[in-house]
């Protein structure tokens, strides 16, 4: 399981270059709002020890300790992203938290982007959708196009439905970045036609300004999953790149 500090790195991400963490979330637990079988953090159950959430103070005095030390020993930050141990729209101090981040992105690293990694569930809340619509990369997940998949992939706490998701993004405008895991288990597949095309559907009705497509990195709580190649996601997202989408395989 991989614990992170509120301000950690800059790490070098595959999606984001040299990337400044910020985790949200518990310290040593995990608060999440879905159970993905490939999250590398491991299951929900295994991280309820831990419940305390940082606040927007705590987050102001961590976040300006690392950037002004960072840019005094000339270290290169490319994006300050919010990803960490779970759902980071979860924190309730998420609006304040991100006008923070901008104001000090602004002042210690201007060129840095400021990105969030969510899953989307909770852009029906005003505050949390307007606070993403500030930063620069609003990097929304979808993991497959159907509600039955969707349960049986991410493991949604709670009500969750595939098309109030869509909904909620549309209020973007494509202004932001679609994040999709293609794997394959015992009892599910990317590449299988009837999932692949509906996806591919969704993409064109959602027309992102990039999609993010990229398969297991690392060790998954469920051990029946199998990546993909990068020529393997290549080859199956070719006709929406036809089409004129940007698309950014990470294999």
């Amino acid at each position: 399981m991989m614990r992170e500090e509120l301000v950690f790195g800059p790490i070098h991400s595959r999606r984001l270059g040299s990337s400044l963490g910020i985790n949200l979330l518990p310290e040593k637990g995990k608060l999440c709002n879905f159970d993905c079988i490939y999250c590398e953090i491991g299951w929900n159950r295994d991280g309820r020890d831990d419940k305390k959430l940082p606040s927007a103070s705590d987050l102001r005095k961590a976040l300006e300790n690392k950037l002004s030390r960072c840019r005094e020993e000339g270290v290169g930050i490319d994006s300050i992203t919010f990803s960490g141990d779970g759902e980071p729209t979860l924190n309730p101090d998420f609006s304040e938290i991100i006008d923070i981040t901008m104001e000090l992105r602004d002042k210690y690293y201007p060129k840095a982007l400021v990105s969030v990694l969510t899953n989307a569930t909770r852009l029906s809340r005003e505050p949390v959708f307007e606070a993403l619509r500030k930063v620069d990369n609003p990097i929304l997940k979808l993991d497959a196009p159907s509600d039955e998949l969707v349960r049986l992939i991410n493991q949604p706490e709670g009500d969750y439905s595939v098309r109030d998701v869509i909904s909620d993004m549309k209020k973007f405008e494509g202004n932001f970045i679609l994040q999709t895991m293609f794997l394959k288990s015992d009892d599910f597949d990317s590449a299988a036609p009837e999932s692949l095309n509906a996806w591919m559907e969704i993409v064109r009705e959602l027309r992102p300004r990039e999609i993010q497509v990229y398969t297991i990195d690392r060790e998954t709580p469920r051990k029946d999953l199998v990546k993909f190649t990068p020529e393997r996601m290549r080859e199956l997202v070719k006709p929406l790149t036809d089409e004129g989408f940007n698309i950014q395989i990470r294999g």
